[in-house]
């Protein structure tokens, strides 16, 4: 709770360095990298007779919801939505609890607020479930935009705030200096495509991508499998000459070059022809990737 305990207004930013954000339809809820925008900001309200929850109220004038409905179909995880129930009941409750130094959003149910990622529709997405894989997506940053009036008997002095910097997972700003700032980009940009059975990507259209910290391709395989929601997978560049797909075996390119990978599934057609081409050129590294 001390991360709420001062904060008049939130940003919560999730595992995959995005912010929850209200959709404007009043109802959806998504996740988004951008944090300047007034749909990333949720009031915070204390429940009466409550010391261990709080309520988040969108832009809209509602509040996010863990609901009944399920996401998908035969699939674990229930949509979390915006809505205004005529009694603010359980639905609307939250229980901080703290990791370290990030929160988790646990409903008076037991689920947790869970920020999703993967291929469409998982991507951006946001449920509550109680995850048996990827423990990480259901840690929240949190950033207080607009802090409480002081009471008299509290003092918080300009020097203690701290600047509105998203990279830090919590920090106090005064309400006159709530303005969010840009940040500024860390590590390197990764875009890629997921390619089908046969090594075919859908290239005519711009392709995902994210911010990448690490530093090496165990990394950053990971992480591809956290973005793809696939267990196993094989990254590849394509020869920007002929096309074919080179697995990438080596370090990665120096000085953050921006990458542009291809994702194969380690099940598909195209995953055992590389494979077992293994001795071959095939398994060279394309030394210029972006």
């Amino acid at each position: 709770m001390e991360y709420f305990q001062k904060a008049k207004s939130v940003r919560l930013k999730s595992h995959h360095e995005k912010f929850l954000h209200a959709d404007p339809d009043q109802e959806t809820v998504y996740q988004d990298r951008s944090g300047s925008s007034k749909s990333a900001k949720w009031t915070v309200e204390f429940p009466e007779g409550f010391d261990n929850v709080i309520r988040l109220r969108s832009c809209y004038g509602k509040y996010l919801t863990a609901s009944d409905e399920q996401f998908l179909f035969g699939v674990t995880g229930q949509k979390v939505v915006q809505s205004l129930p005529s009694k603010l009941d359980s639905l609307v409750e939250w229980e901080p609890m703290k990791e370290g130094s990030l929160v988790k959003l646990k409903t008076r149910y037991g689920n947790y607020l869970r920020a999703n990622s993967g291929l469409p529709p998982w991507r951006n997405s946001v449920t509550h479930d109680i995850p048996h894989r990827h423990q990480n997506w259901i840690l929240w940053g949190v950033d207080t935009v607009e802090v409480l009036p002081e009471s008299p008997d509290e003092s918080i002095s300009p020097s203690e705030s701290v600047g509105d910097d998203l990279s830090s997972s919590f920090h106090l700003t005064t309400a006159k200096y709530s303005r969010t700032q840009s940040v500024k980009s860390e590590g390197r940009l990764i875009n890629y495509f997921v390619a089908d059975e046969n090594g075919n990507v859908n290239d005519s259209t711009e392709g995902p991508s994210f911010q990448f910290k690490g530093h090496g391709l165990e990394e950053l395989t990971q992480k591809l499998e956290e973005e793809t929601g696939i267990e196993k997978i094989i990254v590849c560049s394509r020869n920007r000459f002929n096309g074919n797909l080179y697995p990438l075996r080596l370090a990665l390119p120096p000085n953050n070059a921006t990458m542009n990978v291809v994702v194969i599934p380690a099940s598909s057609k195209v995953a055992k022809e590389l494979m077992a081409d293994a001795p071959t050129s095939k398994w060279s590294v394309l030394k210029t990737l972006s």
